[in-house]
């Protein structure tokens, strides 16, 4: 029996929903607008082209604002962003991505094409949904195998 396999994919359509785009010039207090904290975790910094060079997070823009004195810091996104990023590919299988985020204590993931353009942003939550749902799938098929219901 084939295990049900979940790819991340399956979850574009709800990480677009999370995905917030700010070019890698752009002052740091444009970033902090997008981080209200209710929806918004983690934006994705890109360069002219649109491709992910680096991420910033509301610890980023704290951390900063303490050095700046709040509101006079006009710093480049650039210069405070993490730059060494885990991303994935819709490719990618879910499961994966899962333990990555569990190992590293990530909440969030981007998720970018080939090109590095961001298409998403993964929740740890709504990750662990789709994993639940297969699992619950898996153990019905497995249920039902072992009862042969469904098999005369």
């Amino acid at each position: 029996m084939a295990f049900i396999e979940a790819f991340v994919e399956e979850i574009v359509p709800v990480a677009q929903q999370r995905l917030v785009t700010i070019r890698n010039d752009a002052p740091l207090l444009e970033a902090a607008k997008f981080l209200d904290g209710r929806h918004i975790n983690l934006v994705v910094v890109c360069d002219k082209g649109g491709a992910m060079v680096g991420i910033i997070t509301r610890t980023d823009v704290v951390r900063m604002m303490a050095i700046c004195q709040g509101c006079n810091c006009t710093v480049p996104v650039a210069s405070v962003m993490t730059k060494e990023v885990v991303y994935c590919l819709p490719t990618y299988r879910l499961r994966d991505v899962w333990m990555t985020m569990k190992e590293q204590n990530l909440l969030h993931v981007p998720i970018v094409d080939e090109k590095f353009k961001p298409i998403g942003v993964i929740n740890a939550r709504d990750a662990l949904l789709v994993l639940m749902e297969k699992a619950e799938i898996e153990s019905s098929l497995l249920r039902d195998y072992i009862m042969n219901v469904g098999y005369r």
